[in-house]
């Protein structure tokens, strides 16, 4: 009988674990809580996803070519398009939807919060492109939406860097496919399923980096604008920490380059003793004199 009771309660309590994960899985598909892509892995089995996040993701293209023939609307109402944001300076690319209730606006706050350190200039150092995805949105709401941005971010002259665009299906389908952005529209609760995360292209259009989540550190912003520019922004410091520090696609972060930094410790300590030794001699000559 005792182990009959024990066996119920293990049962029961196997069942409340299903039931919690269940509510958990149900929780992130409303919150739209940032997943990476889905895919199914070697020998196995496709992960199990509610269908609301089915092919919800980002993968990376590092090196790919965005598609900058493609029209869109700024949020003047103007028809432009996407190579005219290209050709000089790299892009931060983010893939939005202005009316999201949550997720949109933690990417862009936490893009806001990692630029803001950073003394780079947006339209003179760089572009951002903001692209919502949802093709019923109009240049009114982007207009909306780049007027609370540029408040928050308060950096004088970066509305002449910072766009928000509109577009139609095709175009919008057209470039996020190409970016490797991949986003659902749930029709039970009216909203986009996607996931959060920013690219970095160089000024020819190619994806350089690739950060995820709502949080974006200044360093990796920085390191990977300057990547994406092929050093002809930034300053020589900036040259001698990415010489310390790599990319990781992995992580989609920058870490510490262990040997280039063994390296780069190395040159500093000959020139040190360099420096010490010919200050020795020049101060033997002189007592000698």
């Amino acid at each position: 009988a005792a182990k009959t009771g024990a066996a119920a309660k293990t049962g029961g309590r196997t069942k409340v674990k299903r039931l919690l994960i269940i509510l958990i899985l149900a929780s992130a598909a409303s919150a739209q809580t940032p997943l990476p892509s889905v895919s199914a892995k070697p020998g196995g089995a496709a992960a199990q996803l509610p269908a609301a996040l089915e092919g919800v993701g980002i993968d990376q293209k590092l090196d790919a070519q965005l598609p900058l023939a493609l029209f869109f609307t700024d949020e003047d109402g103007r028809r432009v398009q996407l190579r005219d944001y290209f050709g000089k300076r790299p892009v931060i690319l983010t893939f939005v939807y202005y009316d999201c209730p949550m997720l949109c606006d933690m990417v862009l706050n936490g893009l806001v919060r990692g630029m803001r350190p950073i003394n780079l200039q947006p339209g003179r150092d760089f572009e951002i492109v903001t692209v919502s995805f949802d093709p019923k949105e109009t240049a009114p709401l982007a207009a909306a939406k780049k007027r609370t941005y540029l408040n928050s971010y308060r950096r004088a002259g970066a509305e002449n860097g910072w766009h928000f665009l509109t577009g139609d299906e095709a175009s919008v389908r057209a470039l996020t496919r190409a970016a490797g952005f991949h986003y659902h529209f749930d029709e039970a609760s009216g909203q986009f399923a996607h996931a959060s995360g920013i690219m970095v292209a160089t000024p020819e259009g190619r994806l350089s980096r690739y950060f995820y989540g709502v949080e974006f550190s200044a360093r990796d912003l920085r390191f990977g604008l300057i990547d994406a520019s092929a050093g002809k922004i930034g300053t020589v410091a900036d040259q001698v920490l990415l010489f310390c520090f790599h990319y990781d696609p992995t992580t989609a972060k920058y870490g510490v380059a262990i040997l280039n930094a063994m390296r780069l410790a190395g040159v500093a300590t000959v020139l040190a003793l360099g420096g010490f030794m010919f200050l020795s001699f020049k101060s033997d000559r002189k007592v000698r004199v």
